[in-house]
């Protein structure tokens, strides 16, 4: 590993080939300095991030490339979405999409390492086929990111070039839950048992379904992401203490950060193995709560597309509905409003026209009901899911539906 500054660094991409692929930290781990030196040095480049925030380069020139689209890629006419499950990601890394650079965002050095703090996702794997091909793996190490053990830790062997930098970093606030939200949290929490393994999503259906769990004991964590309502369980003593917080990735407030900081009870893995089904089927009573955009009397699950349009993407959430109905105990709740306020449209739809992200859940919950669905015929999937579901003014259009599709 070579200490450098960036005016060095704009002599080691000088030696990248023509129009190469960045891959960089995602989500809330943004390497802006590294990024910034990339862009003035480099006239045509392919930028690889999962959920990228806003403040990217953004010019013609870059080509967004992504497996999951963040608000800093949404909507942009050069973005190149790449469907995958986040699991497999990896493996593209591996055969199809091979960085010709990797940019990381990691801790301040510590002996001889870095931590990849908040996000270690993806990236492991993509320092592995960098280092094989020769690409080089630059880090901008910052003090303010957390240190984080696990999967996150970096040799200096595995590194090519440093560049210390001291900026913050970035923050999430979670905003309350809506009262639709909260009415779904609380449906599903009464469905949660003690000892049960959790993974959550993102969105208000999670945060409020955490939010009702005081009274649980011995809950553990296995999840791709977490935020501050797990430290709220842990502070609240409602987590297993022997049994450590797994997850791939997190974002959350700076008190979040300083609880993870050097904290061996978080256990920060790479996707492979957090997302990996058969590993997440091994977890006891382990309940997955996702979100979605639509939901069909199929009990298949949009969660990526609106009118057409790529939103967000596959993500984790296929591996751990698979995962989740393979956990003895386990369940996959698909979660969402029964009625789209801005659209005045049911979200419960008759099938789905858009591209499914999900199929076969343990149920649906909305704020008029949980609809169980696993184990049951087609008919009695479409029954339970319009009479369960659905608001009570989409259900008569819903059975008409079914009936002509044969369901009912």
């Amino acid at each position: 590993m070579k200490r450098i500054t960036t005016e060095q660094l704009a002599h080691v991409l000088a030696s990248l080939p023509t129009n190469p692929r960045v891959v960089a930290s995602g989500n809330f781990a943004t390497p802006y300095t590294l990024l910034r030196v990339v862009d003035e040095q480099v006239p045509h480049y392919r930028l690889h991030m999962l959920n990228a925030q806003k403040g990217i380069p953004d010019r013609e020139g870059v080509t967004y490339e992504t497996c999951f689209v963040g608000p800093g890629m949404r909507h942009s006419p050069r973005l190149s979405y790449v469907p995958s499950r986040l699991s497999l990601v990896p493996a593209l890394y591996r055969d199809v999409l091979r960085p010709d650079a990797v940019l990381l965002h990691t801790s301040a050095t510590r002996y001889d390492t870095v931590s990849l703090g908040i996000e270690v996702n993806v990236l492991p794997a993509a320092i592995e086929v960098a280092r094989e091909y020769g690409a080089p793996v630059i880090v901008q190490a910052n003090p303010n990111m957390p240190y984080t053990y696990g999967d996150a830790q970096i040799y200096e062997h595995e590194i090519d070039y440093l560049v210390e930098v001291d900026e913050p970093i970035a923050t999430h606030t979670i905003t309350d839950p809506s009262p639709v939200h909260r009415e779904i949290g609380e449906r599903i929490a009464t469905l949660i048992e003690d000892g049960s393994t959790l993974q959550l999503g993102i969105g208000g259906v999670p945060d409020a379904v955490l939010e009702r769990l005081g009274d649980r004991k011995g809950l553990r964590i296995w999840s791709e992401m977490f935020s501050d309502g797990v430290l709220a369980l842990d502070r609240a003593g409602n987590l297993d203490p022997d049994v450590p917080l797994t997850a791939s990735f997190l974002f959350g407030s700076q008190e979040l950060y300083d609880f993870i900081d050097r904290n061996r009870r978080v256990r920060m893995l790479r996707t492979e193995t957090t997302n990996d089904p058969g590993r997440i089927a091994r977890q006891r009573q382990l309940t997955s709560i996702n979100g979605a955009l639509q939901v069909d009397l199929f009990d298949q699950a949009n969660a990526s597309r609106i009118k057409g349009c790529i939103f967000s993407g596959i993500g984790g959430s296929a591996d751990f509905v698979v995962g989740a109905l393979h956990s003895r105990g386990g369940a996959s709740f698909m979660a969402l409003p029964s009625w789209h306020p801005k659209a005045d449209v049911s979200t419960i739809v008759p099938r789905l026209e858009e591209p499914v992200t999900t199929v076969q859940h343990s149920y649906v919950a909305t704020e008029q009901g949980i609809a169980p669905v696993v184990g049951l015929s087609q008919s009695e999937q479409a029954r339970s899911i319009i009479d369960g579901a659905a608001h009570p003014d989409a259900r008569e259009m819903l059975r008409e539906a079914a009936a002509q599709m044969g369901l009912v």
